[in-house]
């Protein structure tokens, strides 16, 4: 089995903010669209919230990047081009899990952290040029952005069961008490097994610590059978439903 530490919602760079956590909630909050979208804040119920945490420089009319999307504990999922690629060549599919985590600020100190804020066990996925006619006008219906517009040709749905966290869990915390951002606690088998970008020895210094890759969305770890691997992996999709 493969975990993907995937990076999703708003950073400094898309969308120059971090995601809030209000009342204890994490609320992942989209990326801005330009195009292939015909999703608002607004639609999503985030409009107040956008305009909040961007001072104004967007407000709930602005389309956004719907995606994972999260609906009757099912997750969908697209991604392409490089991204996507990376995921192929390290042999994602049937039974993986995406841990989704994003950049969040401290609901009442207004610290800056990653966490862990849902999760998808990946049970079909098929390339979007390769959709039946029967799916594909499900995702339109579903405004999934992967099956509007033009699209790569590089470009895979990912589905299964999923959820996003209803609170923010402190064992769902990746940036260490007190920073820097990009400083994680991780478990300490993680370094053994080997995170995709993460290979230089430099970032892994001081043991169940990792130096983390400023950028990038998808880091994949090939788990195995390793049991300690599983019950961790298992622990966090339970922190993430309760």
């Amino acid at each position: 089995m493969r975990i993907i530490l995937s990076r999703k919602g708003f950073d400094s760079a898309a969308g120059k903010a971090a995601s809030p956590i209000i009342g204890g909630r994490p609320i992942s909050m989209p990326i801005p669209a330009s195009k292939n979208s015909r999703t608002t804040y607004a639609d999503l119920g985030l409009g107040e919230v956008v305009t909040r945490i961007t001072k104004g420089r967007m407000t709930g009319t602005n389309l956004c990047h719907h995606d994972p999307m999260f609906a009757h504990d099912e997750c969908i999922f697209g991604q392409m081009g490089a991204a996507q690629s990376h995921l192929a060549r390290n042999d994602v599919g049937l039974g993986d899990l995406f841990l989704f985590f994003g950049l969040f600020a401290d609901e009442y100190t207004g610290e800056r952290h990653h966490r862990l804020f849902g999760y998808l066990r990946v049970s079909a996925m098929c390339e979007v040029a390769c959709l039946s006619e029967a799916e594909h006008d499900e995702l339109r219906g579903l405004h999934h952005p992967h099956v509007l517009g033009e699209r790569s040709v590089r470009d895979m749905i990912y589905r299964g069961e999923g959820q996003c966290a209803a609170r923010a869990h402190p064992a769902l915390r990746l940036t260490r008490p007190g920073g820097p951002l990009s400083t994680w606690l991780v478990p300490a088998w993680l370094e053994s097994r080997g995170l995709t970008y993460h290979g230089k020895a430099a970032r892994w210094t001081t043991p169940g610590e990792l130096a983390a890759v400023a950028r990038g969305q998808e880091f994949v770890c090939d788990i195995g059978d390793d049991p300690v691997a599983h019950t961790w992996a298992e622990g966090v999709v339970r922190m993430i439903c309760a």
